[in-house]
């Protein structure tokens, strides 16, 4: 080909690629949107974008040939965040849950969480942090399916296995010697050789965060939900092997002398919280600690099926999880939101923002915690706000949250990176 020939045909190899990527422009139009970090109501909103992009907010011009999509009497948000899911499990379907780790395999946990993914999503839930998983990593095979666009759901960043002492909270317990005995590899370990193995061994297969069960809980064997499971030099380990890897480590933790151990090591949060005190939020504070409260889990009634420890246990938490979470956002405290979904339905995850306001946060707060205080927990910076830049994750709802924020409950749009999910 000669030298002119192939200019001319680079130059309309590109004029298509610039074609195609004109056609993909999208301008989105609302009567208002929320600044989520200043709390401003911007009117009306106009938000164009190309790909999977944001490209401008209430320019002077649209794009010729952009398709239009006008949501007409609505308010726009970033797609939202929930830092504490269970995305693969299911505690309210039948009346299983109790045995479903020895009945179930990792493949019928991996086609929950295609369910149970697309639910969060349509939730107006495009990222979400997922903090477990029975072993055999289905969150991970689940991550990687959406990722690849085999199965729609937000964006996961699975934990893979629990870290948990042998017989603590996160492992199988309740069952006759011999049966689902789990070490290191399902991350049942103890003593730092083991604790070694097991984070390297999540980091092996492709967890993007470390969870870590720093304390005994509601929903497993044992009559104190608060008490310390792993040792000080345990939850130093699990977080100093997790950063070599690059990981945060985020903690399950009740009790207060748990907590207070697992800020010390270094965790970039607590979650569930449920006993702070003074010397804990001081702590929490100074470090830049996240809590993540899960505090709808207090306004419903637990699963069928319940035992009556765990129904004993749940009962003498509630006193101190009030307190907790009023101690928290009094003190300014870091907090980013966690549903603990799978222990609720998938589907009532906007709850979590009216049982938050309700117990004293502002409604642009609650806001925050799910999108901008979210991002800088998990350490993303392309998401959380309505901005140039950004991924096009965005979601609508009638209405004003700020004036009432159980909107955030029917959420009537979700476009994620770029592609509608949801329409109204």
């Amino acid at each position: 080909m000669k030298r002119c020939q192939l200019i001319t045909a680079l130059l309309f190899f590109a004029a298509g690629v610039l074609g195609d990527a004109h056609a993909d422009t999208t301008l989105i139009r609302a009567e208002r949107m929320i600044d989520v970090r200043t709390g401003e109501l911007i009117s009306p909103a106009a938000i164009v974008i190309e790909g999977n992009t944001i490209v401008s907010v209430n320019a002077d011009t649209t794009p010729a040939g952009a398709t239009i999509v006008d949501l007409g009497d609505r308010t726009l948000l970033p797609g939202l965040f929930d830092m504490h899911t269970h995305l693969t499990l299911d505690f309210f379907t039948g009346n299983h849950w109790t045995t479903a780790a020895v009945k179930e395999t990792p493949a019928d946990w991996a086609l929950y969480g295609v369910a149970f993914g697309q639910q969060t999503l349509e939730a107006g839930f495009t990222t979400v942090r997922d903090a477990g998983a029975w072993p055999g990593f289905p969150d991970v095979a689940l991550m990687r399916a959406v990722n690849s666009g085999r199965v729609t759901g937000p964006r996961i960043y699975p934990a893979g296995h629990y870290l948990t002492i042998t017989g603590g909270h996160c492992d199988v317990t309740g069952f006759a010697p011999g049966v689902m005995e789990l070490g290191p590899n399902q991350g049942v370990a103890n003593g730092v050789d083991e604790i070694l193995r097991a984070v390297r061994y999540q980091a092996k297969h492709g967890v993007k965060v470390i969870k870590v069960c720093a304390t005994s809980g509601v929903f497993s064997a044992g009559h104190q939900p608060g008490a310390q499971q792993y040792s000080d030099l345990e939850l130093q380990t699990i977080v100093e092997e997790a950063s070599r890897h690059g990981l945060k480590v985020m903690a399950h933790a009740h009790g207060s002398e748990g907590i207070l151990a697992a800020v010390k090591a270094g965790v970039a949060s607590i979650d569930h919280g449920s006993m702070l005190t003074p010397e804990i939020i001081k702590e929490m504070k100074k470090r830049g600690t996240y809590y993540v409260p899960t505090i709808y889990l207090s306004d419903i009634p637990l699963p069928e099926n319940t035992p009556q420890d765990t129904i004993d246990k749940s009962n003498y938490l509630t006193p101190f999880v009030e307190k907790s979470f009023r101690m928290a956002v009094d003190a300014g405290l870091n907090i980013a939101l966690g549903s603990d979904s799978g222990v609720l339905r998938h589907d009532e995850v906007g709850k979590e923002f009216h049982a938050m306001v309700r117990r004293g946060m502002t409604p642009l707060h609650a806001l925050q915690t799910a999108t901008i205080n979210a991002a800088d927990l998990l350490g993303v910076t392309d998401r959380a706000e309505l901005v140039p830049g950004r991924l096009a994750d965005i979601i609508a709802v009638d209405g004003n949250p700020l004036d009432d924020i159980r909107l955030m409950e029917r959420v009537s749009f979700v476009m994620k990176d770029g592609a509608i999910i949801k329409k109204p």
